[in-house]
């Protein structure tokens, strides 16, 4: 017979899990009674019990997982692909939702995102892809969570300040990702494969749920913890004002920038940039225009966005700025 101090949460979550029917609603449900379990001596053989129901099932989908690690792929699109990860319930889906036109799973619990969600954010005038990702947990891991966010141009890391665990879910995302030798970097250290397998991803961290009342003393924790080295945007989804520096940074971090073209005497195509990588020359540009352009240049005009310069000749060498309108001449 259940001991009689067991709360009706506790006994709803284990009714939740006997008609549970997946494997994540069996989790789920299973981390709820473990959470609302009263914790003394009593319930020890019953708390035991939890967690070794909670192994097996994490072993059963490692089984079924494993072939299936390498197949894992997310085709790119747009000029950049970028991870929204984190721990579960952080704000990745509804980030995804707020900037794109695809429709996550949305729920005020964890294990919502079982699989990879892509979506295309337009800034501007170009498409940057974002992927949300499921949760990284040591509770619940998925084998193939690194190997896919390891072929990203970037990664968005989410997380909610509404959380008590919001420090141990930092150092826990970071130390998963370590073990697929995926490392997140500030912007101002180099990204990119190694030699020695490892995989480095420019990073800028959302935080959700800032209006909490406790959220500014978990903020001071969490810039303690990364020491400053990463940056911060503070978001609210029925906020859209919020929402808009962390687009423009999301671009950013592609690494591109885009030019437009002009013939002689035409007005320039302001709709179809060129999306070139920072520090493209104007030979460069050429070349991505086509060949034959390249082995013919001599000289290109330029119409810069910042007004230095106003249809001034350049040489083949000179190198293009974000909203540089550029007039190839042969």
């Amino acid at each position: 017979m259940a001991p009689a101090n067991l709360t009706p949460d506790y006994l709803a979550a284990d009714e939740k899990y006997r008609q549970a029917r997946t494997p994540k609603d069996k989790m789920a449900a299973l981390e709820e009674m473990l959470r609302l379990i009263p914790k003394h001596k009593g319930t020890d053989h019953m708390q035991a019990d939890l967690k070794r129901r909670m192994k097996k099932l994490k072993q059963e989908s490692q089984k079924k997982s494993v072939r299936a690690v390498h197949s894992y792929y997310v085709k790119p699109e747009g000029i950049g692909q970028v991870f929204l990860i984190g721990p579960g319930n952080s704000g990745k889906s509804s980030l995804l939702d707020s900037f794109t036109n695809a429709k996550p799973d949305i729920a005020p619990y964890h294990f919502t995102t079982v699989m990879y969600q892509p979506g295309m954010m337009r800034y501007e005038d170009v498409w940057v892809q974002l992927v949300d990702m499921p949760p990284f947990s040591a509770q619940a891991p998925i084998p193939w969570l690194t190997s896919v966010v390891r072929n990203g141009t970037a990664a968005m890391f989410v997380l909610s300040l509404a959380s008590d665990d919001l420090l141990h879910e930092w150092e826990e995302v970071m130390e998963i990702l370590e073990q697929g030798k995926v490392k997140l970097v500030p912007t101002a250290e180099q990204a990119g494969m190694f030699d020695t397998g490892l995989a480095a991803l420019h990073t800028i961290v959302a935080l959700t749920h800032c209006d909490d009342p406790d959220a500014e003393d978990r903020l001071e924790l969490l810039l303690e913890l990364m020491d400053d080295e990463f940056e911060l945007f503070k978001v609210e989804i029925t906020r859209p004002e919020t929402l808009e520096p962390l687009r423009r940074r999301t671009y950013e971090l592609m690494g591109k920038l885009r030019v437009y073209t002009k013939q002689p005497s035409k007005p320039p195509d302001l709709d179809d940039p060129f999306v070139i990588r920072v520090g493209t020359t104007v030979e460069g540009l050429a070349g991505k225009i086509h060949k034959d352009i390249k082995q013919r240049l001599k000289f290109a005009r330029i119409w810069a966005k910042e007004g230095m310069y106003d249809g001034q000749r350049v040489a083949r060498e000179h190198v293009l700025q974000e909203g540089d309108i550029v007039e190839i001449h042969t």
